[in-house]
């Protein structure tokens, strides 16, 4: 069983230099040239609640509300809790830290709080800044965490963001490759950047290291042991690492608990599940339902994706990235996941016994668009193959978009009365941002 956390309780003037180290960090950023992502207009700055970002560590969640609060021209404070000296700082210092904000940063009307789920008791420090017209902006690396205690201590005075890793066209923004002309050169360098892209995937720092397994593999190895097994007190702490390197190497792949349970040793498939819903919980991988007009099949017979390309291929030992077919879906549905998060919409898959469609894109009850993706279709029993789902779900679902996703091809395919669109992943991941 996981250690208590140790309680920390800092003098004023130690607290001090932490945060003006902090400002000066800060201040830093301001000459540094950032990637204006389409995230950053659904901050609202003068709103009365507090817009708290979520996501996977390190995918540029501080960086994001940074950008917005220049932009926004306004007097701010800012505290990092992922900094390792206010390790174990209790709610009752949160008083403390803004009277020396205040000191250090003049008066100011918007707060920034960066990691604020580290600390025991953060969600009534808000609501009390709340109700002081305090402007709140959070960030956070856990989704139930924030998301069930802004429910129940917030009362809806909250607006969250899911943010990810760089999309594609963001990879291309920052890289300075052209994503607009049509000229041989400009499609040339787009595939090759996406290339890039497929192994690397779009955290931000990925761009500026040389060692991106260590990265990648100290990353993971840093939310399975901070933000899951010393928050939720981890029994089998080898076995769930073992599970998640597991999951992480087969994505994308159904879940079932029972067979996890009994290859992991746990106590019960309640574990497993339990350890399931942690990593998702924590962004490493993205949860994707079953498409059925009964509820109770869709909330059942999930299948999880890592939430990034680059988890699955840049780990130390990793085996997955192999698959080029498994990496390209990968991309999709981060891509999706971000459209639809920003649209109100949802992700499904389809299953049935006549075939597979990779993802059902709706809008309530009603369905947007069915999409397929598989890298390369230059064998006819593959084409055949996805064509077929496509057709499957259209039938299933009355719609009549039709998308085919690849590495490289374009076309237009007429098939049993039902019209496909067949476009290259990253011509698509360009045009829907």
């Amino acid at each position: 069983m996981a250690k208590k956390k140790k309680e920390v309780v800092l003098d004023k003037r130690v607290l001090e230099v932490i945060l003006t180290d902090q400002r000066e960090e800060l201040e830093a950023k301001r000459s540094e040239v950032y990637c204006l992502r389409p995230e950053q207009d659904l901050i609202d700055m003068g709103s009365p609640q507090a817009q708290v970002v979520i996501g996977v560590r390190r995918c540029g969640k501080s960086t994001l509300c940074f950008q917005a609060l220049e932009a926004a021209g306004v007097n701010y404070g800012y505290v990092d809790f992922d900094d390792e000296r206010l390790a174990g700082i209790q709610s009752a210092q949160l008083n403390d830290i803004l009277e020396i904000l205040y000191k250090i940063y003049g008066k100011f009307d918007y707060l920034f709080m960066d990691e604020i789920q580290d600390v025991d008791g953060w969600h009534l420090f808000v609501n009390r800044m709340l109700r002081r017209k305090m402007h709140v902006i959070i960030t956070g690396s856990n989704a139930k965490l924030l998301s069930s205690e802004l429910a129940t201590y917030l009362s809806g005075r909250n607006k969250e963001i899911h943010l990810y890793p760089f999309s594609f066209k963001e990879y291309c923004t920052i890289t300075g490759v052209d994503t607009q002309r049509k000229s041989t050169l400009a499609e040339g360098l787009r595939r090759r950047a996406f290339d890039d892209y497929m192994k690397y995937g779009g955290f931000p720092e990925m761009l500026t290291i040389t060692d991106s397994k260590t990265y990648v593999s100290d990353l993971v190895d840093n939310i399975l042991k901070r933000d899951i097994e010393n928050r939720y007190k981890i029994s089998y702490r080898e076995s769930f690492e073992q599970m998640a390197h597991h999951l992480l190497n087969l994505s994308p792949t159904s879940v079932v608990t029972t067979d996890l349970a009994e290859q992991f040793h746990f106590k019960s498939e309640h574990t497993a599940k339990n350890y399931v819903s942690y990593l998702k919980q924590a962004f490493l991988l993205s949860g994707v339902k079953k498409f059925s007009r009964k509820s109770k099949i869709r909330i059942t017979q999930e299948k999880v994706y890592a939430v990034d390309v680059s988890l699955m291929n840049q780990r130390k030992d990793a085996f997955s990235g192999d698959n080029l077919g498994w990496r390209l879906e990968t991309i999709v549905l981060a891509q999706l996941l971000r459209k639809c998060n920003a649209e109100g919409w949802d992700v499904y898959y389809m299953l049935e016994r006549s075939g597979e469609c990779d993802f059902i894109i709706c809008k309530g009850d009603d369905v947007l668009q069915a999409v397929q993706v598989s890298y390369d279709i230059s064998s006819p029993k593959t084409k055949q193959r996805e064509l077929n789902g496509a057709i499957m779900a259209a039938k299933a679902t009355g719609c009549n978009n039709l998308l085919l996703l690849t590495d490289h091809d374009y076309d237009e395919i007429d098939k049993d009365g039902f019209h496909i669109i067949v476009r290259p992943v990253y011509d698509w991941s360009v045009d829907i941002g």
